[in-house]
């Protein structure tokens, strides 16, 4: 089939034979606003706050445990005192919008690193954040890795190549996988090659594949640097949203390299349009989708997501609210039976919103 994916204020109208998406410029309400959509509270019983992460649980996930195919998964980074990078919860939420906690870490501070892998386990990253004299103060990171019941299996740890995993992306094959990570602090980004059982993931092998990107404290969000990361495995190349450098770059054969490629090339830079962006994905038209958390230049229109052609030319932008600045954060998105899924977090409200474009639209 070919798709008419569609997000705010664009209508797709299907996939060229040159592989360019065509789009249409509405001239009424956005059409994100008329999809079929549900919001949910993203606080669960414990109380924490700022929801960061959001994972689909993909289709092929094996019954038995606590979360199946179409739910959604989102993280806190806050507890219920408000302070930053100490919450510890993971809630489920299925596709009618029912809630419930899947995990709770022992670790603080799970932020925007949530995924889940079709072979049954949920990979968290996590920065926590410790308050020495009142001052905000990010600390070693790690990747955890549940079960399909929220038990924890497995932590990877590395204090040079995983410092601060602050998002991340998968290209699940099954059996193996390549994970790239976002590291805030280091201003870095790498990619574990993993093996992928019913009962563990391991890890083959760790490589730094971009460096370079601007790090540095922020009061509203503790640290800005990379964040976001979309993989389009067609053409192997990695794009990373740099919250601190307000732009999108591209690393190009980032599943095989086996060094650095720095910041690797810009392909979205409009300084107009980003204010600090955070989460991407890469949606089914082959456009990319960007949060923007308004740490940079909170000018304009506020708590939007973006969306732009790889091309670097802007397609559409959608504002979710209109209350304080930065409730954008994490995005996901998903295809499963022909229908595409995509889900937002606000941590103004601390809720998620998931909108489903069904087949044939």
């Amino acid at each position: 089939m070919r798709y008419k994916f569609l997000f705010p204020c664009v209508l797709t109208l299907g996939l060229a034979s040159s592989g360019l998406a065509q789009s249409q410029l509405l001239r009424n309400n956005s059409l994100l606003d008329s999809l079929q959509s549900f919001t949910a509270s993203t606080i669960p019983p414990s109380g924490d706050l700022n929801p960061y992460g959001v994972a689909f649980v993909p289709a092929g996930f094996p019954a038995g445990g606590s979360i199946a195919a179409g739910d959604v998964l989102v993280a806190n980074f806050n507890s219920n005192s408000g302070l930053q990078g100490t919450g510890t919860t993971i809630i489920s939420i299925t596709p009618t919008g029912q809630k419930s906690l899947f995990a709770t870490s022992t670790l603080i501070g799970l932020d925007t690193a949530l995924g889940v892998l079709s072979r049954g386990f949920v990979i968290q990253g996590n920065l926590p954040v410790a308050y020495p004299e009142g001052v905000a103060t990010p600390g070693q990171g790690s990747l955890q890795i549940f079960n399909s019941s929220g038990t924890l299996v497995s932590t990877i740890n590395d204090a040079t190549l995983l410092d601060s995993p602050w998002d991340l992306t998968i290209n699940d094959q099954g059996s193996t996988a390549l994970l790239f990570v976002s590291n805030v602090v280091s201003g870095t980004v790498t990619r574990l090659n993993l093996s992928v059982s019913s009962s563990q993931v391991t890890v083959v092998s760790k490589t730094q594949i971009g460096s370079g990107y601007t790090a540095q404290p922020n009061a509203a969000a503790v640290v800005v640097g990379p964040t976001g990361l979309a993989y389009d495995a067609a053409r192997d190349i990695l794009y990373v949203a740099s919250t601190a450098d307000n732009k999108i770059f591209a690393i190009g054969q980032a599943g095989k390299r086996t060094s650095t490629a720095g910041e690797g090339y810009a392909v979205f830079s409009n300084q107009t349009v980003l204010h600090g962006p955070l989460g991407l994905v890469l949606a089914p038209n082959g456009n990319l989708i960007t949060a923007n958390g308004d740490a940079v230049d909170a000018g304009g229109m506020q708590n939007e997501l973006v969306e732009f052609t790889t091309q670097g030319l802007l397609v559409a932008q959608y504002q979710m609210d209109s209350g304080a600045p930065g409730s954008a954060f994490g995005i996901a998105s998903s295809t499963s039976l022909g229908s595409v899924h995509f889900a937002s977090v606000d941590d103004n409200f601390n809720t998620v919103t998931v909108w489903t474009v069904p087949a044939g639209f």
